[in-house]
This record gives structure tokens, sequence and C-alpha cells, in this order.
């Protein structure tokens, strides 16, 4: 107990110091709440056999969630802006796939991954600090690389869907509001329309 309190006032130490360096690129003030990372992880269906794609680790709150869910390390791609949070994630979590890269140039980070299939794509990426037409290119190319029916998963602080809907493109759905999280987080879905 006393180990894991250490380890949270550690990373929420960490997430500021980001935070005061890159306001925009982190987005929040707080890392994400485990009760917030659960809710994410749970729509990974580890029985599908592809790996995970993780947007935005952070200080590897969701990507400690990923793993509980019962994804295999070298199965999850984790890709984070920061190089203080990539050199974190890289040494609490050697066996997990961690790169350091932007999102928006998602096959330069992939790199000889970037034609895999995933289950699924769990996103922490500050959407609301990007103008909308990023995003909704950002989305496109997350719905492409799932199967038809699969979720991007998204958190988010905002009221509402921070990806504008288009129901000809891609479907829309609000997942759940997680109160227990600092501030309490908005998590959506999106999957490709058919």
């Amino acid at each position: 107990m006393k180990q894991r309190l250490g380890r949270r006032f550690e990373e929420e130490v960490q997430f500021f110091r980001c935070w005061q360096k890159d306001m925009k690129g982190v987005g929040a003030l707080m890392p994400t709440s485990v009760h917030a990372a659960r809710r994410m992880a749970s729509v990974i269906r580890p029985e599908s056999g592809l790996p995970v794609l993780e947007l935005g680790a952070g200080t590897g709150v969701i990507t400690n969630a990923i793993l509980e869910r019962g994804v295999e390390p070298r199965q999850l791609i984790s890709i984070e802006y920061s190089r203080d949070f990539y050199q974190r994630l890289k040494r609490r979590f050697p066996e997990v796939d961690v790169r350091l890269g932007d999102v928006f140039s998602l096959d330069e980070a992939l790199a000889e991954r970037k034609a895999e299939q995933f289950d699924c794509v769990i996103s922490a990426v500050p959407m609301l600090s990007f103008p909308m037409e990023r995003r909704v290119a950002l989305l496109e190319d997350l719905l492409a690389r799932i199967p038809s029916g699969a979720p991007v998963i998204q958190i988010t602080y905002g009221p509402l869907s921070p990806v504008i809907k288009m129901p000809n493109r891609y479907v829309v759905a609000h997942y759940d509001f997680v109160v227990r999280n600092i501030p309490p987080a908005q998590l959506w879905t999106y999957r490709r329309a058919v």
C-alpha cells in the first residue's frame, strides 16, 4: 500500500513537470485514474490475438490496465510524444513495444509495424489541443488499422465528443463518464460506419 502511494505520488509529480513543459501536448493536470484506465481497457478483446495500440501512454496507468486485461506485453505498442514519459515507460515496461513518436505521423512512429492490424486503439491523446481537421484525419487513420466493428476509445475532459460526428464515415458513442478521475473524464468510442 505504502509503495503504491509512493509510486502514485511520483507519477503525479512527473506528470505535473511534463505538463509545465508542454501544456498543449500533455493536456491534463493529473494522470488518468486507475478507474478510467481500466474502463478504457475493457474494450480490448484479448481472444482476438491482435496487438493493441495505445496512444499517449503518459505515466503508464493505461498501459498497466491494458496488461492487466490480459494483453501480452509484446502485443502492446505504446506511442508517447514526451521524451520524459517515454524514458520512464521504457524502464517501467521493458517488454512492451514503447515508441517515441507523434501520433499524427503514425506510419513513421509504427515504422516496421505500420501494416499491422490492431484489436483496438486506446487513446489519451489531448485531442482538444488540435484543430478539428487533424482530429478527424487521425481518427480515420486509426479506424483503418482495426477490424470493422472494433473501437477506438478516447478519453477527454470536455462534455462532448472531441471528434465531430460524421455518421456516413464513422459512428460516435458515449462510453462512460468516470467521476473517479481528476478531472472527471468522458470516454467516447468510434467505429467505422457500415
